[in-house]
């Protein structure tokens, strides 16, 4: 088992190997962009699918929204950019709203990355499994396997540590950067050489009957999905090489520029070529096609390269999913295994829930993108909208140089952030409610969690006056006794070296008479001055007849101030895969007797040599 972890994962690495992990700005921008630059892929067509349903002449409004979607896209920029400086130990919004507007918009915020960050791999995979069927239309109708097993192999991948899978996620990246921008580029070089002519349903500014306000903030909602992902570079710092927040603040810079050119080029050309969404083919597949003359060679790299980024473009809730779930557990509002690290030093367990909880989404939803997205945007805006007005609240309580500038620029993003998150439940709620309904429980949960920690230290903390324990002037031992072996005899040994008072018990069943005779005369014979006694089970279970003798015995026993220890002999398999081969009754019996107070449960292990 260790051989075949060690070839899936690599050798474990020391902890003071840590700072190789660390990320450079090109391996960042790799790993951490690759959700909000991929969402470009399906942005654009999400705004178009919203406006024709009135008409394919409402396309030319793509155009306004997508200025405004890029006017929150830079809002946010500054934002998180302040946000990177102000909290370098990583956070974002959950360090923020806590800090700046009390602990349970903290973790509204916590709480509602955390299931985005679910969304992002889920809407991620499920996208890039939808450009994989349109260049391969043979594959149509294998979305969710083909999901499922992208998912299986990016978890894998980062099991394996931050370096590794930055230097992975940089080839899929920078293709698809090069070749949106080389498509971008030659398709408006053939717009103003006149060789692709204007094929627009209307012009820009004509009038379309029926246009309404709520379609137009509809559509907005919808392509302020591109945003998504925008903020996983200030929850991750910790990630980078030192000067941790100056790189961060760089790499998020980048990030954003380029993502900011791919929406308004990709809006602009499908705007222009008159392309309207196809239920097979993606709208980008579409762009690229009229860009290049057809499904020649150019096209295909756009599509392939499409497909990898959607695909991987998973790995940013992969890297922030597990940092945010880290920083909950330091508060204890998530169990502390999320703040263990495992042999290549990634957090391990909030990575395997990334994927579980992912691969639940994708089953539930078949793989379809579109009925993700909403849940999605609504998931990002809630901790954009309450981290914005925390930075507000920072700047007006510290008051540093230029502070009005700083808090205008997050006033806007908190009022335009806020209005998408209105337009979401006005005119989408019958999509998004499940979040509704879940974030007050995941919130009641955190505080739950709290609770028990707070509790556990209270019982545990010493008293100032030193503790006071209980005293016993001996100690009964129950040996348990299936039948007579190597094990029963070392068992027998190690209970008369600590105990007053030794007891084997054994269960005994209806299936095999002659056999429970036998052991019981083989045992008087070789150990005839311990009591033996046989507990008739006529249900064939051993856990509740040794739970309810042991009972009776530790109430004698505390009548004669005797400690009570139950002693469960176990034989260990020479080979780590033979453990499967035998039953697991010494765990049962241990979860048994966990909830009985004044019972001891001790393990003696007697080792197999081959």
């Amino acid at each position: 088992m260790g051989q075949f972890k060690r070839l899936i994962l690599g050798k474990p690495l020391k902890s003071n190997e840590d700072g190789d992990q660390k990320l450079t700005r090109l391996k960042a921008l790799a790993m951490l962009s690759s959700d909000a630059l991929s969402s470009v892929a399906y942005g654009t067509e999400e705004i178009v699918m919203v406006l024709i349903t009135l008409s394919t002449a409402a396309i030319w409004y793509s155009l306004p929204i997508a200025f405004f979607v890029l006017v929150l896209l830079l809002s946010l920029t500054i934002s998180y950019r302040q946000i990177i400086r102000a909290y370098p130990d990583g956070g974002g919004a959950y360090k923020v709203s806590s800090d700046n507007l009390g602990k349970s918009s903290g973790l509204v915020s916590g709480g509602a990355l955390l299931i985005d960050y679910i969304l992002t791999v889920a809407v991620s995979v499920s996208a890039g499994s939808e450009a994989i069927t349109s260049a391969i239309p043979a594959l149509y109708g294998h979305q969710v396997v083909i999901a499922i097993t992208i998912i299986v192999i990016l978890t894998v991948m980062n099991l394996r540590g931050l370096s590794e899978s930055a230097s992975f996620l940089m080839i899929p990246v920078y293709l698809f950067i090069g070749s949106i921008i080389i498509m971008i580029g030659v398709g408006l070089f053939r717009i103003l050489a006149g060789q692709i002519p204007f094929h627009a349903a209307s012009p820009v500014g004509g009038v379309v009957p029926g246009i309404t306000a709520a379609l137009i903030f509809k559509a907005f909602s919808s392509g302020s999905s591109s945003l998504t992902g925008v903020e996983a570079i200030s929850n991750a710092v910790p990630f980078f090489k030192k000067p941790r927040a100056k790189n961060a603040a760089a790499t998020l810079t980048i990030m954003a520029v380029i993502l900011g050119i791919f929406f308004a080029g990709i809006t602009f050309l499908n705007y222009w070529y008159g392309i309207v969404p196809e239920e097979k083919v993606t709208v980008l597949s579409q762009v690229a096609a009229k860009t290049f003359g057809g499904e020649n060679i150019f096209y295909y790299i756009v599509q392939f390269a499409t497909a990898f980024i959607l695909a991987v473009a998973a790995n940013t809730g992969f890297s922030a999913f597990p940092v945010l779930s880290s920083n909950l557990a330091k508060d204890k509002f998530l169990p502390h295994n999320y703040m263990d690290r495992g042999d290549r030093l990634a957090y391990s367990n909030g990575i395997l829930t990334l994927a579980i909880g992912s691969i639940v989404l994708i089953t539930l939803f078949g793989g379809v993108t579109s009925k993700l997205i909403p849940l999605y945007a609504a998931g990002v805006f809630i901790p954009f909208t309450l981290s914005q007005t925390g930075m507000i609240v920072k700047w007006y309580r510290e008051k540093p140089k230029k502070w009005l500038a700083k808090a205008f620029a997050n006033f806007v993003g908190a009022l335009i952030s806020f209005v998408i998150l209105v337009i979401l439940i006005v005119f989408r709620l019958g999509e998004i409610w499940p979040l509704f309904v879940i974030m007050p429980f995941l919130v009641w949960f955190f505080y739950k969690i709290r609770h028990h920690y707070e509790n556990v230290a209270e019982q545990l903390r010493l008293e100032q006056e030193g503790a006071k324990y209980h005293h016993y002037d001996g100690s009964t031992v129950i040996v348990l006794v299936s039948n007579v072996t190597q094990v029963t005899k070392g068992a027998i040994a190690y209970a008369q070296s600590i105990g007053d008072y030794v007891i084997a018990m054994h269960v005994s069943m209806d299936e095999n008479p002659e056999k429970e005779r036998e052991t019981q005369e083989q045992f008087k014979k070789d150990f005839p001055n311990i009591r033996f006694v046989d507990v008739h089970s006529s249900y064939r279970s051993v856990i509740k007849p040794v739970v309810r003798f042991t009972g009776v015995i530790s109430k004698n026993a505390q009548h004669r101030n005797f400690s009570t220890t139950v002693l469960i002999p176990q034989f260990v398999p020479n080979k780590q895969w033979q453990f499967a081969l035998h039953n697991q009754t010494a765990l049962r019996l241990r979860q048994a007797f966990s909830k009985h107070e004044n019972i001891i449960v001790s393990t003696y292990s007697y080792h197999l040599k081959k």
